[in-house]
């Protein structure tokens, strides 16, 4: 199996309802809502999660992507999994867990983008668009057609997110737990 490549860029949404109208405007389907539990494992290369979407199946996600507030590209391999708590069991006992990401998240589809409404538990509100890359496009038409809907939706997003929503969750695990007990002094 060849890896797959998609071009993404992911940032803050700042009003669902007006993103919902743009999306409505633009989509040539709407996939309908997913709730995902994914679970980031110790890799010692690149990404490795284990997806499991609520009432639909499990996935095995190998990824490579650079962190950056532009958009992206992200090389991928996904593997169908029918025995996810097995996987995990294992996964975490060799290499252990990263993080857990639970999020709601609303497809629509503009011909080949993914444009996927997140709202990621603990985290917030995110829009996020990945042009999923096929023999009939290449890197320079997922730039274009991830820069035209930026453009089209760039009066509900906010801040560009430089990372994934593991590296959001660590950073924020890392903040309470250095916070420490609320009230105690020092």
């Amino acid at each position: 199996m060849s890896p797959r490549r998609n071009i993404e860029f992911k940032a803050r949404l700042t009003d669902w309802e007006s993103a919902r109208r743009i999306a409505a405007e633009v989509a040539t389907s709407n996939l309908g809502v997913e709730q995902q539990i994914d679970t980031y494992f110790v890799a010692a290369h690149g990404r490795l999660k284990l997806r499991e979407i609520v009432g639909r199946g499990a996935w095995l996600i190998a990824y490579q992507r650079p962190d950056g507030h532009e958009t992206r590209g992200s090389d991928y391999r996904l593997i169908s999994i029918s025995e996810p708590a097995d996987l995990s069991a294992a996964l975490a006992t060799t290499l252990g867990i990263c993080v857990v990401v639970r999020k709601r998240r609303e497809i629509y589809l503009v011909d080949n983008v993914r444009v996927h409404f997140d709202q990621v538990e603990g985290l917030g509100d995110f829009l996020e668009f990945e042009s999923v890359l096929d023999p009939t496009h290449d890197d320079r038409q997922g730039h274009a057609q991830v820069a035209s809907l930026r453009d089209r939706f760039r009066d509900v997003l906010g801040e560009p997110i430089a990372c994934g929503y593991a590296d959001l969750a660590r950073r924020r695990q890392c903040e309470t737990t250095d916070a420490g007990p609320q009230g105690s002094n020092p």
